[in-house]
């Protein structure tokens, strides 16, 4: 039986859909939605205001792994930056753009490596200084580097999240679930994704293609050797060859790592996945930061280390950090969650799993409705612009219309995954980190949103039916 307290949390839910579809924030509303549950439920006021500082305690325990992550693999790139290692990894694949259509595929494919490993926001300054320039004087459209480099990166890459896995840890910590379930059907779904957005966009692109010329007063063109030469200005003979070495020692081992982890996968024992995937690439990328940072001063490594962390930190805090107090009015919802935030230490309530279930014979037993409500749920909560603070909310919907739908929860948490990333991540709405992605491309962005939009949108279409028919 529903309680006040599980009407409540019903309502707020619904208001941060619809603070969502206004673009509006929903940390308050998250905060003060934790705080009114909580009182209504323990009928005290001091107990609602514990819950509060509960709720987030419990969301940072979560998730802080993750913030981990991302501050070594940023602090990793600002460490090859310094050696000048970051423009010398991806300077050979410039000669590889011999025309246009070969420079579409190659920015693809070096995004999506590249975003994989570093994420698509700190790793687009870096692709688009040194490859969007010698791409557009191949002959492919400054519209059209862009939309590669969107679908790839903030697209395809960040969708899936494989390597760090945070997006997988968001959803699957929602549902209750197994990181590792939800992240290799998000793996392939986004791979579904990308190939059908990609293509489309490809086709689209394919008969603005330009002949090859030599555009010597290209804008592109020269901000990129100004820039190179710039880097290549500041770094002393023994940076410049520690940088060579850097630019082969790195994504060797970060390949590495991938293949010890698939070979881990494969053999069924000590699976480095989830947490314990990314500790171990977090490790490593400690260990690169370590050597990298020794290199290029010695002494002031100590110093120097220091910045490069509490740059990562400040990355990843104003990435992930609005994510915290959203996660934890969503765990209120859950019952794994809800004892240790409202202090229950037994018969603790799911609010959201409880209204579902209420509700259950008001909902289709539908497959297809059902995945695409989550889909469409999911594209909602990514208008805010981040992508990752409706995780939480498609996380805990995927298990609560798990048991109704006949789905396994970690498929519905991957379709809702999909959604909120590819729109909120930065594919399909203008606020978003693809400001990022046009400034480099020189393209108005609203123009660069409406030009991903069918290609993106029917890659999500049949990414869903793929996922309905495959599980």
């Amino acid at each position: 039986m529903l309680t006040p307290a599980h009407w409540l949390y019903g309502a707020f839910t619904l208001l941060v859909i619809l603070a969502v579809l206004f673009r509006r924030g929903v940390v308050l509303l998250s905060l003060v939605g934790t705080l009114l549950v909580a009182w209504v439920y323990k009928g005290s006021f001091v107990d609602g205001l514990q819950a509060i500082f509960n709720a987030n305690l419990v969301a940072a325990n979560e998730l802080f792994s993750i913030f981990l992550i991302i501050t070594f693999m940023v602090a990793l790139l600002r460490a090859l930056k310094d050696l000048g290692a970051d423009r010398q990894m991806i300077a050979p694949i410039q000669r590889l753009m011999v025309n246009g259509h070969v420079s579409f595929f190659i920015l693809v494919v070096i995004t999506y490596v590249i975003s994989l490993f570093f994420w698509p926001t700190p790793a687009v300054p870096l692709i688009g200084a040194l490859l969007i320039p010698p791409a557009v004087r191949a002959g492919l459209p400054a519209m059209g580097a862009a939309m590669a480099v969107a679908v790839a990166g903030q697209g395809m890459a960040l969708s899936s999240d494989y390597v760090m896995q945070v997006a997988p840890m968001l959803s699957a910590k929602s549902a209750g679930i197994n990181t590792a379930a939800v992240a290799d059907k998000a793996l392939i779904l986004s791979l579904v994704t990308g190939v059908i957005a990609s293509g489309s966009a490809y086709l689209y692109l394919f008969r603005k293609v330009r002949n090859p010329d030599l555009y010597e007063d290209d804008a592109l063109n020269q901000m990129a050797v100004m820039s190179a030469e710039e880097d290549i200005s500041r770094c002393s003979g023994a940076e410049e060859k520690w940088g060579r070495v850097f630019a082969v020692l790195v994504p060797f081992s970060l390949l590495g790592v991938m293949l010890y982890m698939v070979y881990t996968k494969i053999h069924g024992h000590g699976r480095l996945e989830g947490a314990n995937g990314a500790a171990f690439i977090g490790g490593v990328a400690a260990v690169l930061l370590i050597m990298a940072t020794f290199v290029h001063g010695r002494f002031r490594a100590l110093e120097r280390i220091s910045e490069h962390i509490v740059e990562g930190f400040l990355f990843s805090f104003k990435a992930m950090g609005p994510v915290v107090p959203i996660a934890g009015f969503f765990f209120l919802g859950n019952g794994d969650f809800a004892g240790a935030i409202l202090s229950v230490h037994k018969g603790a309530p799911a609010f959201l799993f409880d209204i579902v279930k209420t509700m259950q014979a008001f909902i289709p037993a539908n497959r297809i409705v059902t995945s695409f409500g989550i889909l469409l749920v999911g594209m909602v909560t990514g208008l805010e612009g981040s992508g990752f603070s409706g995780l939480p909310l498609t996380g805990a919907l995927s298990g609560a219309l798990a048991s109704s739908s006949g789905f396994d929860p970690s498929t519905l948490a991957a379709i809702g995954q999909m959604g909120s990333v590819w729109t909120g991540g930065g594919t399909l709405i203008a606020w978003s980190s693809l400001v990022a992605v046009a400034g480099f491309a020189g393209v108005p962005v609203m123009e660069l949103a409406r030009k991903n939009a069918i290609p993106v949108i029917m890659g999500l279409v049949v990414s869903t039916l793929v996922a309905v028919f495959l599980w």
